[in-house]
């Protein structure tokens, strides 16, 4: 399973499970949209650290990380093997 598809898994089981989505697009806005909101960064913080052994830093916590799934799977890939 890529980072992708392990992003996404677990979004759908989180947060998409209360929307009419059976995916998330990697473009699509999961901020902006609302599908993403403040509670779900910190449970998604956890899981991407414990899921690919990264370590999310505080300055790291901006939106352009945490936008789309594509800018997750940047984001986890830039930081994997850095702890």
């Amino acid at each position: 399973m890529t980072v992708l598809e392990k992003i996404e898994k677990f979004l759908m089981a989180e947060v998409a499970v209360d929307l009419d989505k059976e995916s998330l697009q990697p473009d699509e806005d999961l901020l902006g949209s609302g599908i993403i909101d403040s509670m779900t960064v910190i449970k998604l913080v956890l899981f991407l650290e414990e899921t690919f052994g990264i370590e999310v830093k505080d300055e790291d916590l901006v939106p352009e990380n945490f936008q789309n799934l594509n800018s997750m799977v940047e984001y986890v890939e830039r930081n994997q093997g850095n702890r």
